[in-house]
């Protein structure tokens, strides 16, 4: 039997990458694609004849903490599975309160997204490895709201950059979207890097997002 599935998630280009690699799998049955919480539960009201969402955490409108929390209110037997650029504590927290089955890195690949999908309707609760540690660094350590953002002198394509990252996107995928070269980007990316003193994509989107850059 097919797998019916819900995708949840506004931008374009992050939902074009999913949708593709959930192509991959003719078990996987993509049954609505939502722009944001408010849409997913009108259209799950005319047809809610979903086994999982998949579902992006922040989203315009309603983001996915406030749906997930009504998706399970109104149909318990739907499962929720986290959409995330593994960036923000106070979201994954409250996301699991909210009733979510487990995440996904908006980056992983079509085995990964496949497996934890089959995972979490077997009753699982399916996250990477990496998510995994993030949940137990929560665990370990309280959420602080308390920091102030900075500003790291990043300039506004630079910020593009990182906005795309965190949806997902990569390097190839945002040298098309952006008309440049997969060199401009690697440079512009390098800069971000050494402007936030960080070392890897993750470290640049948790950082920005923690400062409110993105």
């Amino acid at each position: 039997m097919p797998i019916h599935i819900a995708i949840a998630e506004d931008n374009s280009f992050a939902l074009s990458a999913l949708k593709k690699r959930l192509g991959e799998y003719p078990d996987l049955d993509i049954r609505l694609v939502a722009r944001d919480g408010k849409d997913l539960l009108k259209q799950l009201a005319r047809n809610s004849n979903i086994d999982l969402v998949l579902m992006d955490i922040e989203m315009p409108e309603m983001d996915g903490v406030q749906a997930t929390a009504e998706v399970k209110r109104r149909y318990p037997q739907i499962k929720v599975v986290i959409l995330t650029m593994f960036d923000d504590d106070e979201l994954l927290f409250k996301a699991v309160m909210a009733g979510a089955s487990g995440y996904l890195l908006k980056e992983d690949s079509a085995t990964q997204i496949h497996q934890c999908i089959t995972d979490t309707l077997a009753g699982g609760a399916a996250m990477s490895p990496a998510m995994a540690m993030k949940t137990l660094n929560l665990i370990r350590q309280p959420i602080s709201l308390d920091n102030k953002p900075q500003d790291f002198g990043l300039t506004e394509r630079e910020i593009t950059m990182l906005t795309q990252l965190k949806n997902g996107l990569t390097y190839e995928e945002i040298a098309t979207n952006l008309h440049i070269s997969y060199h401009t980007v690697r440079k512009h990316i390098e800069n971000v890097y050494r402007k936030l003193q960080v070392n890897n994509k993750i470290e640049a989107v948790n950082k920005a997002t923690d400062n409110r850059i993105v």
